[in-house]
C-alpha cells in the first residue's frame, strides 16, 4: 500500500476488517458481522451510522458471570474458554473481544514475572484482578545503554531484573560485538545457570503456545457467529513505556526536571520501536484499529506544559505515523482530559477514536466532534453500583449529547470485572432504543 495516501490506506483496512478470511456460522452471522463492522467504520468516519454503536466494558467479567476465579482462569484454559463462550453466548454485543487478557500464570511462573502480582502469587486467591509492580528497573543512568542499543539493553540488563528466570543473562555478551573470532563469545551459552534460563524461555514458549490456541478457538468463534474483533493491537504513549514499566512514575517525573534531554531522547527512540510493533499487529490481525491506553497524561498528572513538552509530542509521532499507514489508532484517556481537548485535537480528521474516561462528555463534543470520532464514558461506579435504570438513564443522556450528527460510540468509563449483569444488558439496550438514527 506503499503509494496510496493514508485516507486510501484506511479505506484498504476497512474493506479487510469488513470481509475477514473466515467461514460464518450461517447467513445471518455474516449479514451481523457486516452490519456490525459497517456500523464502527461510518462512526470512525463520522457519519451517521444505522445507530450509535456500544462497547461493553466487560473486562474480566465473563470470569465473574461465570463463577470462576481468575486464579483458575490462568491455569485452567478450558475453564477459561467455558466462562468466554456463556459470556459471548449470553450476550448481545457489537463486538467481540478474547479471553487473551487473561495471561497464562504457567508462563508467568516459568520466567519469574516481578513486574505483575496475581492471584495466589503476590495476591490472595480470591482477588478478582491482577496488579502491576511499578519500580526502577531502568536506572537513572542508564538512558544511553537504552538509546545506543535497546535489544542489547532489554535482553542484558531489563529481563534479568523483570524476569526473575533470566538473571543469568547478565553474563551474555552483547549481540552487537564485533569480533574476528567469536569462539569465546559462545562460552557464557554453557554456563548451567545460562542455559536453565533458555530452558525456562523454551517452557514459557510450549506454554505460551497452548494458551494461545485456547484464546484463539475462542476468537474464532465469535467471529464466525458475526461478532467483529475491535482491536488489533495495542500501543503507549513513549512516556508512558518509560514510565509505567521502565523508570517508574515517581523517577520519570525526576527525570523531566534532572535529565530532560535524555527523556526526550529515549522517548524518541521508543517512538519509533512502538510504531513498527503496532503496525505489526494491525497487519497480521487485520483489524485496523489499535488500542493506546494513556496512562499518565490526565490533567492532575502533569501541567499542561508539561504534557505539550514531554507527553504529547512523541505520542503525537506514534499517532500520526498510525495514521500514515491506515490505522486507526484508539487513544484511551483514562482520568480526566478536560484541559487537553484544545490540544489534543491536532489530528487529521475522522482518523482516530478519543475513548474518555472521566473527560466532560459534552465538552469533548463541543472541542472534538467535528475532528474525530469519541467514545465513553458511562462511570464504572455507576456499573458497579447503580440500577440497570439509572444505567439506562445515564446512557441516554450520553446518546443526546454526544450522538448528534454521528461521531459516538457508547462505552465505559472504564472495564468492570464484577457487578450485575443486568446493567451491561441496559448498556446495549439503551443503545439500540435511543441510539437509532
Amino acid at each position: 500500500m506503499g503509494e496510496l495516501t493514508p485516507a486510501e490506506k484506511r479505506e484498504e483496512r476497512f474493506k479487510r476488517w469488513l470481509s475477514p478470511d473466515v467461514k460464518f456460522s450461517s447467513p445471518q452471522a455474516e449479514k451481523a458481522y457486516k452490519e456490525r463492522v459497517t456500523r464502527f467504520i461510518k462512526v470512525i468516519q463520522l457519519k451517521e451510522p444505522d445507530r450509535v454503536p456500544c462497547l461493553l466494558p466487560a473486562g474480566l467479567f465473563p470470569l465473574y458471570y461465570s463463577g470462576i476465579t481468575l486464579q483458575t482462569a490462568m491455569y485452567d484454559y478450558d475453564k477459561l474458554c467455558q466462562a468466554w463462550r456463556k459470556f459471548l453466548r449470553d450476550f448481545e454485543m457489537d463486538t467481540s473481544f478474547g479471553p487473551g487478557m487473561v495471561p497464562p500464570g504457567r508462563v508467568l511462573e516459568a520466567i519469574g514475572y516481578k513486574l505483575y502480582k496475581w492471584p495466589g502469587h503476590g495476591l490472595s486467591s480470591d482477588v478478582t484482578t491482577y496488579q502491576c509492580v511499578e519500580a526502577e528497573y531502568m536506572k537513572a543512568d542508564e538512558y544511553d545503554a537504552l538509546i545506543k542499543d535497546p535489544s542489547n539493553f532489554w535482553l542484558r540488563i531489563y529481563m534479568p531484573r523483570v524476569f526473575g528466570a533470566f538473571e543469568p543473562f547478565r553474563n551474555l555478551p552483547p549481540f552487537t560485538t564485533i569480533e574476528e573470532i567469536v569462539i569465546m563469545s559462545f562460552l557464557p551459552y554453557g554456563m548451567p545457570d545460562v542455559q536453565a534460563a533458555f530452558q525456562a524461555l523454551l517452557e514459557a514458549g510450549r506454554e505460551s503456545m497452548k494458551w494461545m490456541a485456547a484464546v484463539a478457538e475462542v476468537s474464532r468463534e465469535a467471529l464466525e457467529a458475526g461478532f467483529p474483533p475491535i482491536m488489533g493491537g495495542f500501543a503507549k504513549a513513549p512516556f508512558d513505556t518509560l514510565g509505567d514499566t521502565l523508570r517508574g512514575t515517581q523517577a520519570i517525573m525526576m527525570d523531566m526536571y534532572r535529565q530532560p534531554d535524555k527523556l526526550h531522547e529515549a522517548m524518541s527512540r521508543i517512538a519509533a520501536l512502538t510504531l513498527d510493533s503496532a503496525v505489526a499487529t494491525a497487519n497480521a490481525s487485520n483489524v485496523p484499529l489499535i488500542m493506546m491506553p494513556l496512562h499518565k497524561g490526565a490533567d492532575g498528572f502533569m501541567s499542561i506544559k508539561q504534557f505539550e513538552t514531554f507527553y504529547w509530542p512523541t505520542l503525537k509521532k506514534v499517532v500520526m505515523g498510525l495514521i500514515d499507514e491506515g490505522i486507526v489508532p484508539v487513544l484511551f484517556a483514562e482520568g480526566i482530559y478536560n484541559s487537553r481537548l484544545e490540544i489534543i485535537k491536532e489530528l487529521p480528521r475522522a482518523a482516530v477514536v478519543w475513548y474518555f474516561d472521566q473527560t466532560d462528555m459534552a465538552r469533548a463534543k463541543k472541542v472534538l466532534g467535528d475532528i474525530a470520532c469519541i467514545a465513553g464514558n458511562v462511570p464504572t461506579s455507576l456499573l458497579m453500583t447503580g440500577t440497570p435504570q439509572e444505567v439506562k438513564e445515564h446512557c441516554r443522556r450520553l446518546i443526546e449529547v454526544c450522538g448528534k450528527g454521528g461521531g459516538y460510540i457508547l462505552a465505559g468509563g472504564a472495564s468492570i470485572d464484577e457487578g450485575n449483569p443486568d446493567n451491561l444488558r441496559a448498556m446495549m439496550e439503551a443503545a439500540k432504543e435511543y441510539g437509532v438514527y
